[in-house]
């Protein structure tokens, strides 16, 4: 018998348009500052509209993936583009606080669209069972490419011309995703008993699962704490970090500001977290995915808690990064593959959504408090030891979810 290809057309397509839309996304931490020198806001304006980005994010999640099950997922995906360039153009015109923060709403319905709610969905369809959860996990590590590239790419964008004319060029490359789209066709992979039921009974069947809602209040401490990195990180190496040695291999290497090393270890990041996604995904073949995310948010717990109690350099800063990155967005394809495993393929996008809201109001917690803890503390170490706290928790709550398929086995 021969055995089904991991790469297919599909997974290809699904990465590049990954790589685009978080690739973008993932930079706008590094817009805090030159945004609030220009107009004077405190920190926490622009926290503000990165926070309701997300949780516009987490709000279409679930809405774009109904409509990819309903009217195809190249649709959905061409729809969310476009709203994100929109967004991307409109905000750069933006001249108040009030203006950015509504403006990001687009922004984050755009990230929905042609984000992992509904690339992971035609991903997992397009995948044999034996291949899925890798699959996941590659997809996801694309995510992780993305924020290699976006972060420097940013960096160097800003240091040449206005953040406005940054958000433009922006807007054109999330616009590139369309010429992925006519590769973008999977097969809705199911049983006959899978395809007869309704949306509203898998999902009532869902939310009615102990299960479910454990899935859902563990992936909340995921979206708090990548919230806040991505959206402080750059500004509190900035702030707080040790001088660069200016004869140093990191000087030598042209890291020569604590700017620069910001946005390097948002880089650092997401290069780690290729190999971990990959890496999550291909022990999700093999493992309890329930005791793999527990282990994950173990290791984020203690990795925190070491990095804020020791004094930060340059060489914390980067170990940090490479143990953050490598457990960064592994809880994806963990979480998308459990999701999928338990109430099957059919509307795997629609309910990977609703745990992704989730995930997406604990972002926006996340980034909110990061800016609102600072303005009122000048430091970030309080919003550090909530998120420990939130990682602490979701470790304890996926120990109790049952792992097992409420659905007839997939086709």
């Amino acid at each position: 018998m021969t055995k089904a290809p991991l790469l297919t057309p599909v997974l290809i397509a699904g990465t590049i348009i990954l790589i685009l839309s978080f690739g973008i996304r993932s930079s706008f931490g590094l817009f805090q500052i030159p945004i609030a020198a220009e107009f004077g806001w405190p920190r926490a304006e622009f926290s503000m509209a990165i926070a309701i980005q997300n949780i516009a994010w987490g709000i279409g999640a679930p809405i774009f993936s109904a409509i990819a099950e309903r009217f195809g997922d190249r649709k959905a995906v061409a729809m969310g583009a476009v709203m994100y360039a929109l967004g991307l153009v409109l905000s750069s015109m933006a001249v108040t606080p009030l203006q950015i923060q509504l403006l990001e709403v687009f922004v984050g319905f755009g990230i929905a669209g042609a984000g992992f709610g509904v690339i992971l969905a035609v991903v997992g369809r397009a995948a044999s069972a034996e291949n899925r959860s890798l699959a996941l996990g590659i997809a996801t590590g694309a995510g992780s490419l993305g924020q290699v590239l976006g972060a420097p790419l940013a960096e160097y964008l800003l240091a040449v011309m206005p953040w406005q004319s940054v958000f433009l060029v922006f807007a054109v490359m999330i616009l590139m995703v369309l010429f992925a789209l006519p590769f973008l066709r999977a097969p809705v992979v199911a049983t006959k008993a899978e395809i007869e039921e309704t949306m509203r009974t898998v999902m009532l069947r869902a939310f009615q699962d102990p299960s479910f809602v454990m899935i859902a209040l563990g992936f909340f401490s995921c979206g708090y704490q990548l919230g806040f990195i991505t959206a402080h990180f750059p500004a509190f190496v900035t702030e707080v970090c040790g001088a660069i040695d200016p004869t140093g291999p990191l000087a030598a290497m042209g890291i020569k500001t604590t700017s620069a090393l910001g946005a390097v270890a948002i880089s650092v990041i997401g290069l780690a977290n290729i190999g971990g996604s990959i890496a999550a995904g291909w022990l999700g073949k093999t493992y309890a995915k329930k005791y793999l995310l527990s282990g994950i948010y173990v290791l984020r717990t203690v990795a925190s808690i070491l990095f804020i109690m020791l004094p930060m350099t340059p060489t914390t800063v980067l170990l940090f990064s490479l143990v953050m990155g490598a457990l960064w967005l592994a809880t994806v394809p963990l979480t998308s593959g459990l999701v999928a495993h338990i109430y099957g393929l059919r509307y795997m996008g629609t309910l990977y959504g609703f745990v992704f809201l989730s995930h997406q109001i604990g972002s926006f917690l996340g980034i909110w408090l990061g800016g609102r803890m600072y303005d009122l503390t000048g430091g970030y170490d309080l919003v550090w030891w909530i998120g420990i706290g939130v990682g602490a928790f979701s470790a304890l709550i996926h120990l109790p979810i049952r792992e097992r398929s409420m659905t007839p086995q997939v086709a």
